[in-house]
């Protein structure tokens, strides 16, 4: 195995993101774990280079992407950096998201197997990073979620590409209540493809040196537990049908199940303004033709929410001054004008827009 001696003092980004060659596969490991290897722009930037270089390297046939230590693969964006840079009202997370959603596109569209153990946590830009690749594998341990109305935000990295296109109205349910879901509703929701018990991934791992991903993973994947998305489609597909977060919420109160009467105090808890773009954005995005088109009008609506008052709110309680209590504005439903969801939706000025190349 080929790794790279690098001095972390001078150099962070290259600690925080290790790359290894070992045998025919080019290994990422993010490696943040003390802060659930949440990703930073030099991180992005540090992957995109090494799929840019093994995507012509005819030595490396395909590439695994994992996290450093047992709690999780990535938990998202570094949040607290949205948080200051929102507050000072710089552009900082506006350059970030440009070059992560341009990472998502090459991932999803890139040439080689990209293998994505999604073992533990893996939220928000963990999902970027590993579930627009071309094999996605779960574990026990695995909870994945897109939990941005959560802290006043809406679902990026192609999360609405992807939840969209999830089995009936399970996606627009875990993008409202920001639900994380296990191994079976991650493969039942498209978000993955394998499920490999934990204790078995060191052997994929070692395997893949030798093998192609095709060969090796049938002796590892197995059946997961039982998820619960299943017995709860039909609630979900019909009060997440309603046209309006309103009215989802009203269906949802209005059911006999527990389990959509606490899904409807799961959802109101969320920011309002969030959880009505959130609900525009993944039906605008079923519209749209390409995960590149998805993507840009995702970047559009995160640089708007940039500028709006719940996202700096929601990251402060939840994750600076961890109180819990947020103070949404506005703070109800009925006080988000179609108006003010539209304004997410609008050009930016200049040459701001992303403009992804389509695929061929």
């Amino acid at each position: 195995m080929k790794t790279e001696h690098e001095n972390p003092v001078e150099n962070p980004a290259r600690h925080h993101v290790l790359l290894d060659v070992a045998g025919s596969v080019g290994v990422i490991t993010l490696n943040r774990p003390e802060a659930l290897n949440a990703l930073t722009r030099p991180m992005v930037l540090r992957i995109d280079a090494a799929l840019s270089a093994w995507e012509t390297d005819p030595a490396v046939h395909q590439v695994l992407v994992r996290g450093a230590g047992e709690r999780g693969l990535c938990a998202g964006g570094d949040i607290r950096a949205i948080h200051d840079d929102a507050k000072a009202g710089t552009t900082a997370s506006a350059d970030f998201w440009r070059d992560e959603y341009r990472l998502n596109a090459r991932i999803a569209r890139y040439p080689k197997p990209y293998v994505a153990l999604m073992d533990g946590i893996v939220m928000g830009g963990g999902v970027g990073i590993s579930a627009h690749g071309s094999v996605r594998i779960v574990t026990e341990r695995s909870r994945v979620a897109m939990p941005e109305t959560g802290i006043g935000f809406v679902p990026d990295v192609g999360g609405t590409y992807l939840l969209g296109r999830a089995p009936g109205r399970l996606g627009t349910h875990l993008a409202l209540t920001g639900t994380a879901v296990g191994a079976a509703d991650a493969l039942l929701c498209g978000l993955a493809d394998h499920f490999v018990p934990s204790d078995r991934l060191p052997e994929l791992t070692a395997a893949l040196a030798d093998a192609p991903v095709r060969e090796v993973l049938p002796r590892y994947a197995a059946v997961p537990a039982p998820g619960g998305l299943s017995g709860d489609r039909s609630w979900i597909d019909s009060c997440y049908a309603a046209g309006t977060v309103e009215g989802i919420v009203e269906r949802l109160l209005g059911r006999d199940e527990p389990a959509a009467k606490e899904a409807a105090g799961t959802v109101l808890a969320k920011s309002p303004t969030a959880l009505k773009v959130t609900l525009a954005a993944l039906r605008r995005a079923a519209g749209l033709g390409s995960l590149e088109e998805v993507l840009g009008q995702e970047f559009r609506v995160s640089c708007h929410a940039l500028g709006a008052p719940d996202l700096v709110e929601g990251i402060r309680a939840q994750v600076v001054d961890k109180d819990r209590r947020p103070r949404w504005s506005p703070a109800a439903l009925a006080d988000v004008s179609d108006e003010a969801v539209e304004r997410f939706f609008a050009p930016l000025a200049g040459d701001r827009e992303l403009r992804l190349p389509q695929a061929a």
